[in-house]
């Protein structure tokens, strides 16, 4: 029945603290419904008609009606893995759940994986602490022009960033030594991603480019992409899903500038495979909003997509899916400026729905790697639970 899956992560997304909040100190956060109660309420039309609100209909979202006759199925999906960081959050989603957290790093990285680095690079590094990526380029952007020295912080993530400037370290010398790092940054420091951060400018005005790349360390083992992938079928990375699987499972990987870069690649991607996943990231929720504590940008980046939402809904066919989901999340009005650990909503959507319904809450992410591989006929659950026959069930035939 179908043919083709368009995923689309909203990154950073999240619509409420999971359970076990307080092992992560993430009580209040609530992404979505936070940012729309900031900005006196979210006008989303689509998504609304799929069933957000309905997803946390006690409380809806500010702006957001539930719907009495939602046009797609709604619910929610607990993360079951042991984190909530980018990695850890899209593995999920294709089905790996990750039982050990990913190492972190509160007062920087250690000298037994700074100093091979700093020997295979040639160079010794500046900062090497947790830090706010435009902070630390205001901070040590100047003497990285006088020294040429890379930048190296982290964060409450398991990341090691490389921040250099674009005319002192040239895009592809960053993304070497980026690589360099990340085979350094092996078992016991097995760190989720290396990401190279590029910026341009002059002190007092630096800023950081979208030549962001991530250099993640493998999945542990074959997921939904590689399975789509060995059946002949087309797996679509689009934003930065190729970088979080290493490649595995992709068949064309395609980088964007943006989230709306990344919705126009969509578009034209669903005019040239007709078969397969299509999955996409859209970023800048959570890199330039959510980690940010920007409200306002994040509430109208989330009205920016369901605007460019209808194009994508006007070129879906009678075989195709679309879900739309997040990895994490990363609420803009709590004192933080990390992660935080929630629910993420789930919202899928066929033009043959006759009336939508509640999905509920899920007991993994990777319910969706599940129900993507009954789609395609893998024989796979991924110690999920699939939604499949529910779909079936709420489709006109």
């Amino acid at each position: 029945m179908f043919q083709r899956v368009i995923l689309i992560v909203l990154d950073s997304a999240g619509i409420g603290s999971l359970p076990d909040y307080e092992k992560f100190d993430d009580e209040y956060s609530n992404t979505i419904y936070n940012t729309a109660k900031a900005n006196g309420g979210l006008h989303v039309p689509h998504m609304e008609s799929f069933g957000l609100s309905n997803i946390i209909r006690d409380t809806p979202i500010k702006g957001v009606e539930v719907v009495e006759h939602p046009k797609g199925f709604y619910g929610k999906m607990t993360e079951k893995s042991n984190g909530k960081d980018t990695t850890v959050g899209h593995w999920e989603i294709a089905g790996i759940v990750t039982d050990k957290p990913f190492p972190t790093y509160a007062e920087g990285f250690p000298d037994e994986v700074i100093k091979p680095f700093e020997e295979a690079i040639g160079k010794k590094v500046l900062g090497n602490k947790p830090a706010s990526g435009t902070a630390i380029i205001e901070e040590l952007g100047e003497e990285h022009m006088k020294t040429g020295r890379p930048i190296v912080y982290t964060s409450a993530d398991s990341v090691f960033q490389i921040a250099a400037h674009e005319e002192v370290i040239p895009l592809e010398k960053l993304y070497e030594i980026c690589q360099i790092a990340r085979e350094i940054l092996v078992t016991p420091h097995n760190v989720g991603r290396v990401i190279a951060r590029p910026f341009i400018g002059e002190k007092g005005n630096f800023t950081r480019t979208k030549n962001r790349r991530d250099f993640s360390v493998k999945p542990p083992k074959p997921t939904v992409l590689d399975k789509i992938k060995e059946k002949g079928l087309s797996v679509v990375a689009i934003g930065k899903i190729s970088d979080i699987f290493a490649g595995q499972g992709v068949t064309k990987e395609i980088h964007t500038r943006d989230n709306t870069d990344g919705m126009a690649v969509t578009l034209k991607q669903m005019e040239e495979e007709k078969e397969g996943l299509i999955f996409t990231n859209l970023v800048d929720f959570d890199m330039l909003y959510g980690h940010r504590n920007d409200y306002k940008r994040y509430g109208e980046a989330l009205e920016k997509f369901d605007q460019e939402l209808t194009q994508v809904l006007d070129k879906m066919t009678e075989e195709d899916l679309l879900m739309i989901t997040a990895d994490h999340g990363c609420d803009p009005t709590t004192i933080s400026g990390d992660h935080s650990r929630e629910y993420v909503p789930l919202l899928v959507y066929h033009k043959g729905i006759k009336e939508g319904k509640s999905l509920g809450i899920r007991a993994s992410y990777s319910d969706a790697a599940a129900t993507i591989a009954d789609i395609f006929g893998i024989e796979e659950d991924f110690g999920a639970v699939s939604f499949y026959q529910e779909l079936l069930e709420g489709i006109e035939k």
